[in-house]
């Protein structure tokens, strides 16, 4: 693809693995089949179900574009964002309902990996841009 020809393929691959993760979170659980799981992380803070269901909507707008913004961006410092975004919401996961931390696959491995993967393309763009820098 022309957009990617001067990126490394650690920072295309990043950039590819961070926009699914994103874009998939915002379609399958929050538009296509909006999960109770969604409903009862975010009933935590808003009791309203049909104010929580709305504001999950947009959430998944949100994410889609959030996604979208990984995949084209030019700019180093929205992968630090995404990192203090997966920071966030590991904390709300841990306050709220600390138990999904024990399934499979949870949150903790999920946003570790991503913030790991988030770095490495804050890094990439970093040398892309000036290639002594760390």
């Amino acid at each position: 693809m022309k957009w990617f020809k001067d990126n490394s393929f650690a920072l295309v691959t990043a950039r590819f693995v961070l926009a699914f993760s994103w874009i998939y979170q915002g379609v399958v659980p929050k538009l296509v089949c909006m999960h109770p799981g969604e409903v009862a992380l975010l009933q935590h803070v808003i009791k309203v179900e049909e104010l929580a269901c709305s504001l999950i909507t947009w959430m998944g707008y949100g994410e889609i574009v959030f996604g979208i913004v990984l995949l084209i961006t030019g700019v180093a410092w929205v992968f630090l964002l995404n990192v203090l975004a997966l920071l966030m919401l590991l904390g709300y996961v841990v306050v709220f309902q600390p138990d999904l931390l024990t399934l499979p696959f949870n949150p903790l491995i999920l946003n570790v990996s991503l913030i790991g993967i988030s770095l490495i393309a804050y890094n990439e763009i970093r040398k892309n841009k000036d290639p002594g820098a760390l």
